[in-house]
């Protein structure tokens, strides 16, 4: 039996009734580079609100999500791992067995 394709998208948050759209494409198996700035521009707080939520809905499917520069995010659905290159080399110094948290915008 065949696979659905797996696709790369480029969407815009530019409200928060976008957030159920992306988390549909996230469980859909598609990889998304979401940009932020037409919410962000309008507002900081449903900004952090959506990439809460995003982040929460992500990590408990098993995906991931981080940030890619000042504008976009970046979000991946299970199985698919995002390279960090600060905590790849944390990891080889420091064998810890936990990975770094890459801070989005709002996050913290």
């Amino acid at each position: 039996m065949a696979h659905p394709p797996t696709y790369v998208k480029a969407l815009p948050l530019q409200e928060l009734d976008d957030v159920e759209a992306i988390k549909t494409e996230i469980r859909s198996g598609n990889i998304l580079i979401v940009r932020i700035t037409p919410l962000a521009r309008r507002s900081v707080d449903e900004t952090k609100l959506a990439i809460t939520e995003l982040t929460d809905h992500v990590k408990s499917i098993g995906g991931d999500i981080a940030r890619l520069g000042e504008e976009r995010i970046v979000i991946t659905p299970p199985g698919v791992r995002i390279w960090r290159r600060e905590a790849a080399t944390a990891e080889a110094a420091i064998p810890t067995g936990s990975s770094q948290k890459e801070t989005l915008p709002g996050s913290g």
